[in-house]
């Protein structure tokens, strides 16, 4: 069945639980069934929503991080899990596609994961940030170019990537040549400042158009509780502030609600689909628009694993000898 001609979005801002994964994804339950209630079809929350984005990471040393970075596995999620089982649950309760931002543990290593869950509860899609920001090198591996792909659901061709991903010209052009229709991305909010929400607003309208798709993106939020546990400084504590830009985008650049900057919320916009084609018929970046004969992406899709296994040869069958 072909998606629907308008998708309703939501988009949630949001404090984590920054003691348990088991309340952090509480919060993600009651934002589906919330958002489910005014009649969202998709959704979409903050990076590594699970259990929480690690904010310690910007404002405490190295030589410090051991103990919160050790309690940031403990609360990781595995990629199948219970908790990996009740989003899907959720998702095929209400019939909604979800976008989720976890910090997936992998045995012994951390990754930035945003999982897409189809609108019947099936994993369709699971993807690692392909490079960590900065501080985040600390935390997380890198992920791979089997993660660049964008997937069939039941709201039409989704694509996602991970805040400063999208300023990686290529890996944004992988998901465009796959014809995204809609691109999920999310980013931590309370973070940096005033000056990262500007940033954001302008990526976001900027991929909308250049991708002739909707964009939605969700941010996460602190409230100064949880700002005053993750650092005692206040001088520390300006950069736990600001920094939110929630919003959905058209493809024509425009936001379909003003963008949510401030506190909790959810955002919902009706998505006409009919947008995407009124934007190519002007300009398409992978078509029309292309000149694949001058400039053209080479993406290795292949996954990364640090052993490949080559199954020994069967030896050939040799008459016994007579001796």
């Amino acid at each position: 069945m072909p998606p629907k001609p308008v998708i309703r979005a939501a988009a949630v801002q949001i404090a984590p639980d920054l003691t348990s994964r088991a309340g952090t994804m509480q919060k993600v339950l009651n934002a589906i069934a919330d958002a489910a209630g005014k009649g969202a079809d998709f959704i979409v929350f903050p990076e590594t929503f699970v259990p929480y984005y690690p904010y310690f990471s910007f404002v405490l040393p190295p030589v410090l991080q051991g103990p919160e970075h050790l309690r940031l596995y403990d609360e990781a999620v595995v990629v199948p899990s219970d908790e990996t089982r009740a989003v899907a649950g959720a998702a095929r309760k209400h019939g909604m596609v979800v976008v989720l931002g976890v910090n997936e543990r992998d045995h012994g290593s951390l990754y930035n994961t945003q999982l897409i869950f189809d609108a019947d509860g099936t994993l369709a899609l699971k993807r690692r940030k392909i490079t960590p920001t900065y501080h985040e090198r600390m935390i997380w591996g890198q992920g791979d170019g089997a993660g660049l792909k964008v997937v069939d659901t039941a709201v039409g061709r989704v694509g996602a990537l991970a805040c400063w991903e999208h300023y990686n010209p290529l890996a944004r052009y992988s998901l465009m040549a796959q014809h995204e229709e809609i691109h999920a991305a999310h980013f931590p909010g309370s973070l940096v400042g005033p000056v990262f929400g500007e940033q954001i607003e302008v990526t976001m309208r900027h991929h909308a158009l250049e991708a002739g798709c909707f964009v939605v993106n969700a941010t996460g939020w602190l409230t100064e509780d949880q700002i005053a546990s993750i650092h005692p400084d206040p001088k520390l504590q300006k950069g736990l502030r600001d920094g939110c830009m929630t919003c959905i985008i058209t493809p024509e650049g425009r936001h379909a609600v003003p963008p949510l900057t401030n506190g909790e919320g959810i955002l919902i916009a009706d998505l006409d689909m009919k947008l995407i084609t009124k934007r190519k018929r002007m300009m398409d970046s992978v078509g029309h628009y292309a000149r694949p004969e001058l400039l053209r992406l080479l993406h290795d899709a292949r996954p990364a694993s640090p052993r490949d296994e080559l199954a020994a040869a069967t030896p050939a069958f040799e008459e016994p000898s007579d001796a």
